[in-house]
């Protein structure tokens, strides 16, 4: 009789802590297993408030932080942050990135990047290590978008490509934030010819869809092809979502909904894609406006 109420007893908080996070019980294992990102682009939180931000991200069960590169911040400060998320379980990705990468001169600032990065996790003990790279490129940002988008997605591909050769000789994986739209894009450069969605799915570890809708149906519809697809290439997909505030539309953001509303949502997509082995969670945009949003 003890033993049945004591079981009794670990079914229903199971329940309720799984139900906390919206999400169903029976996609515990998965859940555990995938991504729940978000990137902080405002380096200078983990200076002046170093246990707010870890106290925040523990709370909301990150296992993953995009962290902006910032020469002008002491290593020190990194070393810290980073062996204090690495002791919650969280792998910390350095970010950077631009639209001018994909100008003429746009490699010296990803050469300083990875010129930095070589030399920090060399001189560090490997817990204060960054444990990959996540790039935000967006080349469509750029004026040669619209002068010449043949030119600058193969600027876009070959900084990419450079990325890739750097991440192997430094041992880490190589993630990337792209628009859900590049399956519309198609590309015939020196790498070849196709979707641009599809060609940076085969040449990173990772990408991050920028897939910001605020309903568990748009964002379903709008990721379903590089799901699929990064299934086929046994890659990896995290669906990013918007908190920021958008004069790009309404259904952009879910900064107006609030977070219960998010969890709901997010909760639906989660569902849907679940059994797709290239599904791998969620990544939020981005710490300063979660922070502030509503419950």
């Amino acid at each position: 009789m003890v033993s049945r109420t004591l079981s009794k007893a670990v079914i229903v908080f199971i329940v309720t802590f799984v139900s906390t996070l919206g999400f169903s019980i029976g996609k515990v294992d998965a859940m555990t297993m995938q991504d729940k990102a978000t990137w902080l682009w405002d380096t200078t939180k983990i200076v002046e408030d170093e246990s707010g931000v870890l106290t925040f991200l523990e709370n909301k069960h990150v296992n993953k932080l995009y962290l902006q590169f910032n020469n002008d911040i002491a290593s020190s400060y990194y070393k810290s942050f980073i062996a204090k998320a690495t002791e919650k379980g969280m792998k910390v990705y350095v970010l950077d990135g631009a639209e001018s990468w994909v100008s003429a001169q746009g490699y010296i600032m990803q050469d300083q990047l990875f010129e930095w990065l070589h030399t920090y996790n060399e001189n560090v003990a490997p817990c204060e290590q960054f444990s990959g790279v996540h790039l935000d490129v967006e080349p469509y940002l750029n004026i040669g978008w619209s002068l010449n988008q043949a030119q600058t997605i193969e600027s876009y591909q070959a900084l990419l490509t450079r990325a890739k050769e750097e991440t192997d000789q430094l041992q880490l994986p190589l993630e990337v934030d792209m628009p859900f739209w590049f399956d519309e894009i198609t590309y015939n450069t020196q790498f070849g010819n196709g979707l641009l969605a599809e060609w940076v799915i085969d040449n990173v570890e990772s990408v991050t869809i920028m897939a910001y809708r605020d309903t568990a149906n748009n964002i379903i519809k709008i990721v379903e092809q590089e799901i699929n697809y990064a299934k086929k290439v046994n890659k990896s997909i995290v669906i990013g979502v918007e908190t920021e505030t958008s004069d790009e539309g309404k259904n952009i953001t879910f900064y107006d909904d609030g977070e219960a509303y998010m969890t709901k949502q997010l909760a639906q997509v989660h569902e849907h894609y679940a059994n797709k082995t290239s599904y791998n969670g969620f990544a939020i945009h981005h710490v300063d406006s979660w922070m502030n949003m509503q419950p």
